[in-house]
């Protein structure tokens, strides 16, 4: 599906603990969105996008694994205004691999927090993560 023109701007953080490289971190947060402006402050990381271009890594592991209907419910769950968020979890985005958590404890080290802002959020998810019917 081609990525629609949709202004959207995606946040992405994660908590840098005491034991954690934060180097470390930040490439698990490079490997959820590529290209993406990162920076270490205060504890943490924070990646910002205004394209969904960057979200492209997800759009594929979405589509790959078929898991279209765990991430709707979530981005619907999550949903207020134009805005809605979801959990990946920070261990397996180290090694690659984007597993979303349904709450921030199913990441031992605590997860990366993937924020969407749009004023058509609604396209935003249908294209991340399209309604299948049966």
């Amino acid at each position: 599906m081609k990525i629609p023109q949709v202004a959207c701007k995606v946040e992405v953080y994660a908590a840098v603990n005491p034991s954690e490289d934060p180097e470390k971190v930040k490439s698990a947060v490079s490997n959820v969105i590529p290209d993406a402006n990162i920076q270490y402050k205060d504890g943490s990381i924070k990646a910002v996008s205004g394209t969904l271009e960057s979200l492209s890594k997800i759009h594929e592991t979405i589509k790959k694994r078929k898991v279209n209907r765990v991430y709707r419910r979530q981005m619907r769950f999550n949903t207020k205004g134009d805005t809605t968020w979801f959990y990946l979890n920070k261990q397996a985005a180290f090694v690659n691999t984007l597993a979303l958590c349904d709450e921030a404890e199913e990441s031992p080290m605590g997860p990366i927090k993937v924020i969407l802002h749009s004023k058509k959020l609604e396209d935003v998810i249908d294209w991340l993560a399209p309604e299948i019917l049966d």
